[in-house]
């Protein structure tokens, strides 16, 4: 039976899959935009429709001094023409949820939380990151991942993400995401326990087709990262999410919890704008960002 960090491993091989093919496409739409123009010259001799481009800068630098320069670019973001996950469904105002344990121990002591009574209708949470590029704040949604946001929070509580790294970016058109909460800054590490996803993916029967095909996480959501679904049909949240900085194509098996402020927005423009590690893709960021201290409220 494949474990949490294989199946992380083969989630992240069909996600630089799909960038591949992203970047394909991009390629052929930049392609047949730029034909257009130079026929609608010549046919009308007016003003050229100008060709969307997003420039991405010098290759980042690897010295010691990179983690504090100043981006290069800055990160500009590709509004996707595909539409959104469906709206959420009302919720009771309590739901029990499930945390067992996985097979993984915990990359820190942490008690899980608890999974009876879990309010969906309270106030507003909010989640303050002092973080070592700039502040991000964020707006956690009880309403629609209950038990996701009851899990972040109780995580941040015990100061489980404080002086963690974000340990990978990706940062191109149709694709700008930075992924945190793993103290191990592998992508292998997690609380020790694991859950079932909620919004989007709840929204859709099991085994829908509509499942697979990808939807807008727009910039500006914050969503679980995940190593997709068990042989046993369980979820395989833990505690790693990714902050959106740009309109991402996903199919909706992401949970949606919450929402980045502007000043969070500007700090990851930031990281953004430096890109990946050695050039790359996909991979860490070439500004290093942690998170100092991670605080509900």
């Amino acid at each position: 039976m494949p474990s949490n960090e294989q199946r992380r491993a083969a989630a992240k091989r069909k996600l630089e899959r799909q960038l591949a093919r992203r970047a394909e496409q991009e390629k052929k739409r930049k392609r047949l935009m730029i034909a257009g123009s130079v026929l609608g010259v010549i046919v009308v001799a007016a003003a050229v429709t100008g060709v969307y481009f997003l420039t991405k800068g010098e290759d980042p630098a690897t010295s010691a001094e990179q983690s504090s320069a100043v981006p290069t670019t800055p990160f500009v973001n590709t509004p996707l023409d595909i539409p959104g996950p469906p709206p959420p469904t009302a919720k009771p105002a309590t739901v029990d949820c499930a945390y067992p344990a996985s097979p993984e121990p915990a990359a820190k002591p942490v008690t899980p939380p608890a999974t009876t009574s879990v309010a969906t209708d309270g106030p507003e949470v909010r989640l303050t990151i002092d973080s070592t590029q700039g502040p991000i704040g964020l707006s956690l949604n009880s309403a629609q991942a209950p038990c996701t946001v009851n899990s972040i929070v109780s995580l941040a509580e015990q100061g489980y993400f404080d002086g963690t790294s974000c340990h990978r970016i990706v940062a191109s058109p149709g694709f700008g995401i930075l992924q945190c909460g793993d103290p191990t800054g592998t992508s292998g590490g997690g609380p020790g326990y694991s859950f079932d996803n909620e919004y989007p993916t709840d929204q859709f029967a099991p085994g829908d087709q509509a499942l697979e095909q990808p939807v807008n996480y727009q910039r500006g959501v914050v969503a679980m990262a995940n190593a997709g679904t068990s042989p046993e049909g369980k979820g395989t949240n833990g505690s790693q999410f990714f902050l959106v900085f740009g309109d991402t194509e996903l199919p909706p098996k992401y949970t949606v919890f919450g929402t980045i402020d502007e000043a969070g927005l500007e700090t990851l423009d930031k990281v953004a704008g430096a890109g990946v590690e050695g050039g790359a893709r996909d991979g860490a960021p070439a500004m290093p960002i942690s998170f100092d201290t991670v605080e509900v409220g």
